[in-house]
């Protein structure tokens, strides 16, 4: 089966998955900005999204920055680039996992956070990001049911 064309949508108004996604670490002395997702999949991530529509790599990483959390980006770094098998909640192929590209932002104004998108916005340190991922690992390794994940969740899986 092949892969769905890279503009992300059919004509029909529906998203369909383009397997290339940006994430965006922005980062002060209080620690890592991550938030709830109030869509699936259930977890707290950074702010993350596919690249389609967007006009491009950084373009989405600004975009996606300003549409998640409200910032503007300043200035952006790349980090690293790889391929993860994360499921998509966008009508795929049998095709599962997304080309990542991680940036680390310099960002500038308040945090004004979507509701659509973002619950619970909040800087963490890496200890406290290392126990929301040994939370996960618990969800992965079946220690925890869907529903507790769901209303305490550890890292969204694609993070740990």
């Amino acid at each position: 089966m092949t892969a769905p064309p890279p503009t992300g949508s059919r004509g029909s108004g529906t998203k369909y998955c383009d397997y290339a996604a940006v994430g965006v670490l922005i980062s002060s002395l209080d620690g890592l900005l991550v938030f709830e997702r109030v869509r699936p999949p259930a977890g707290i991530a950074p702010v993350a999204g596919h690249v389609d529509l967007h006009g491009g790599l950084e373009q989405a990483a600004h975009v996606e920055v300003a549409e998640e959390v409200g910032l503007t980006v300043t200035s952006l770094h790349l980090l690293l680039t790889a391929w993860r098998p994360n499921h998509c909640r966008r009508p795929t192929s049998d095709r599962v996992g997304h080309q990542w590209w991680i940036y680390q932002a310099q960002t500038s104004g308040p945090i004004r956070p979507s509701a659509q998108e973002v619950r619970a916005p909040r800087w963490l340190h890496q200890d406290q990001l290392q126990q929301y991922a040994h939370r996960t690992a618990a969800y992965a390794e079946g220690q925890l049911s869907e529903e507790q994940f769901t209303l305490k969740p550890g890292l969204e899986p694609v993070w740990v």
